[in-house]
């Protein structure tokens, strides 16, 4: 406050207008040879669902059996070094024109 008791004016922040982080929503990942995808990033960290082998085995009366685990969910960091495998260098994504269906 001033003596005068009037208030300054603060300046306004503005965020960053360029996408902060390295990492987007559905880039596929390379983590430890394995294939993942990113489902949610934040300023803390990025999700990626890690894609795990199918299970195979034998049971105790000798027929084989093989089932799909499901993904594992890994945390990250939004701006980490790994290999992307579909980076989408400045390209924005257009949105779908929903209109009158030609006849």
């Amino acid at each position: 406050m001033n003596t005068n008791g009037e208030q300054r004016e603060l300046p306004v922040w503005k965020p960053p207008l360029r996408y902060p982080f390295r990492l987007r929503v559905n880039d596929y990942v390379r983590i430890d040879g394995k294939l993942g995808r990113v489902i949610r990033v934040t300023e803390a960290a990025a999700v990626v669902l890690v894609n795990r082998p199918p299970r195979q085995f034998i049971t105790r009366f000798d027929k084989p059996v093989r089932f799909r685990q499901p993904p594992v969910i890994v945390r990250i960091a939004a701006n980490s070094e790994i290999e992307i495998l579909n980076p989408r260098i400045g390209q924005k994504r257009r949105g779908r024109k929903h209109g009158r269906r030609r006849r």
